[in-house]
């Protein structure tokens, strides 16, 4: 089937299609907010465990995890890319093909994986340097960031199995491996940081040991598929581009977004040293919450990329308004249980009055800008499932380019961190217009096996 802009009347979506989208959802959302929770839990099970061997070790290991994050962050468009290519062979009943292009995208996680962690081990102490990281944690960083390197390859191609088995409408088996990894990871680095004494080098090595074993899970599911399906394993060259073409775009997407994070921090450190404590709890909240909101994209993902690779417009813009609502009354609700449990739990992070006096006014912010979250974070991966990641880099740059002058005009203009967190409001607001305005238009339904 080739690919064509295609709209069919309203009178040819059946009718009772609601409930049945909201199975969909829920059947997708609820065990991808799952896998997306235990996954940021790594970093949490090493520190728990590491902090006890003292400051240094632990500074060391804020840095490494710091670069670790930030290495994930970019290069998940693996996953993302996956599922929406995969979703649509699937839509289009080629379950062969589906698999196949799963492959490719493997291919590519371990084309990328293999020199970025070679890449990462060499340039370990520069990163740690970069990063700020003093004399006596640069060594606990360098460890950690060189071990962690060679499980590189591992974790890129996590994320991209991630992505087949999104597209295959599959978000159960993430979560099983992602719980079982987390499990294995805890009990590894225990064993290796007291048991044998190696310290953080043992932390490190006990991340990579799980993150092997959760690849080495991801690649025999996969395999089998693929076999059952009678699909090649040996890597296609010209699906591998087909990947690399897809994921480019959401690659400029994610830094964007990447650099206005990392602009807002950088600003709040110049307002001092209270404001960065508050701000960088309050991102800390962002992020949490940003998991519930995250788990309905990857369904709007997996089910928008279905409905069009099935040549059904009516149905991807019928399961757009349902996880459009889904999206903005999630963030409604998170946003008042942020202005009810946030003050109750503001003592859990610090106990400096000034910091906590900097966060009450943030976190009214932070609730007021829950919903348009839900909106902009929604519609982000139902444009994500329709593979229209070029409007999405070029948004997101505008959005970039919004915000920037602004966060940076605002320690001359005195004002303050409640003035960066209306910043940071507006940048969700424009983010949710620009993909409000694409939604409108029309032109993301492109249907299809293949976006061309």
């Amino acid at each position: 089937m080739s690919a064509r802009t295609s709209a069919r009347s309203p009178a040819q979506s059946p009718a009772g299609r609601g409930p049945r989208h909201d199975r969909e959802i829920l059947a997708l959302a609820v065990p991808a907010f799952g896998a997306l929770v235990a996954e940021p839990l790594f970093l949490i099970g090493d520190s728990a465990i590491v902090g006890h061997l003292g400051t240094a070790q632990l500074a060391g290991l804020g840095v490494a995890g710091t670069a670790l994050t930030t290495l994930t962050g970019v290069f998940v468009f693996l996953a993302y890319a996956t599922t929406a290519a995969v979703a649509r062979r699937i839509g289009a009943g080629d379950r062969r093909a589906a698999v196949q292009q799963g492959l490719d995208g493997l291919w590519l996680a371990l084309l990328l994986g293999l020199p970025l962690g070679l890449l990462s081990y060499l340039l370990a102490p520069a990163v740690a340097g970069a990063l700020g990281a003093s004399s006596t944690a640069a060594p606990y960083a360098v460890t950690y960031l060189r071990i962690s390197a060679l499980g590189i390859p591992a974790m890129l191609l996590v994320l991209a199995a991630t992505g087949v088995l999104r597209g295959l409408q599959d978000t159960r088996t993430p979560l099983a491996v992602a719980v079982g990894s987390f499990s294995a990871n805890l009990l590894l680095n225990a064993g290796l940081v007291y048991g044998a004494g190696l310290g953080v080098a043992g932390s490190a090595w006990g991340t990579v040991l799980a993150q092997t074993g959760m690849a080495a899970v991801y690649l025999v599911v996969v395999v089998r598929g693929a076999r059952r399906e009678r699909a090649g394993l040996r890597p296609h060259p010209a699906g591998i581009r087909a990947c690399a073409r897809a994921g480019g775009p959401l690659l400029i997407r994610t830094l964007s977004l990447r650099a206005i994070l990392v602009l807002a921090t950088a600003v709040a450190a110049r307002l001092g040293d209270q404001q960065v404590a508050a701000h960088q709890i309050a991102m800390t909240l962002w992020s949490f919450l940003a998991f519930a909101l995250d788990a309905i994209a990857i369904a709007g993902q997996a089910v928008i990329g279905r409905y069009l690779g099935a040549d059904d417009p009516a149905g991807a813009r019928a399961a757009t308004r349902r996880m459009t609502r889904w999206g903005i009354g999630s963030g409604v609700v998170l946003g008042l249980l942020v202005v009810v449990a946030g003050p109750l739990c503001t003592p859990l992070f610090t106990a400096d009055p000034g910091v906590r006096h900097q966060l009450a006014g943030v976190l009214v912010l932070l609730a007021l800008t829950e919903p348009a979250c839900g909106l902009a974070f929604v519609l982000d991966g139902v444009l994500m499932g329709a593979g229209d990641g070029r409007y999405l880099a070029g948004a997101m740059l505008a959005t970039l380019a919004l915000f920037a002058p602004v966060a940076l005009a605002l320690p001359a203009l005195g004002g303050g961190l409640a003035g960066l967190w209306w910043a940071m409001n507006l940048m969700m607001l424009v983010r949710a217009a620009f993909l409000v305005g694409r939604m409108r238009t029309g032109r993301w339904l492109v249907t299809g096996a293949v976006r061309a």
